[in-house]
């Protein structure tokens, strides 16, 4: 299985960020990029890769054991940014980073527990991707735009264990779909 830990805002922030996305796709040159969908938003703690099916399990308590040390904690969607002169445009983060970046290294460390190979070690920026495009492209407008982007804050409670499928159709604009695999509730969350 192809797997990553997560952070899954509520729906009426994806709402709040899908308001906000359907401006950005007005502005010129939007069609040039290809624009994630609201179900698939997430940030992502630590990407697993393709995970043997006989690690999951074990990985899967490791998680939980990372969630339960880690206490629930305030996040909202915040500005953006950009990965790779414009590859990726992202919806930030603002509120308790701190813990998010621990979570995201709990994350991290309960994969290499479980023998994931889990390669260099980067320091984490949270980020929620809602474009990407296969060349360079100059992502200021839609940075400026974020700028001013702020969602209602709303409390990280759970660590979510997702399953990516990629696309196979071939169909241009096909996105992969996500499933979570096991939902871990954060510290006294719950």
């Amino acid at each position: 299985m192809r797997l990553f830990a997560a952070v899954l805002p509520p729906q009426d922030v994806t709402s709040e960020l899908a308001s906000e996305v359907a401006q950005l796709r007005k502005l010129p040159g939007a069609d040039g990029l290809r624009w994630t969908g609201s179900p698939g938003w997430h940030f992502t703690l630590a990407f697993y890769g393709e995970v043997d099916d006989d690690l999951v399990p074990e990985l899967s308590q490791r998680l939980e054991r990372a969630a339960r040390r880690t206490a629930p904690f305030p996040l909202a969607l915040r500005g953006g940014g950009q990965f790779g002169h414009g590859r990726a445009l992202w919806a930030g983060a603002e509120g308790d980073l701190e813990t998010l970046r621990l979570l995201a290294d709990r994350s991290e460390a309960a994969a290499r527990k479980t023998g994931v190979p889990m390669g260099d070690h980067r320091r984490y920026k949270p980020h929620l991707t809602v474009a990407r495009s296969r060349s360079a492209v100059d992502v200021r407008p839609y940075l400026a735009a974020l700028d001013t982007f702020t969602s209602r804050t709303w409390t990280v409670d759970e660590l979510v264990l997702m399953r990516s499928s990629l696309p196979t159709s071939g169909v241009p604009g096909e996105q992969p779909r996500y499933e979570a695999v096991a939902r871990r509730p954060l510290g006294g969350a719950r």
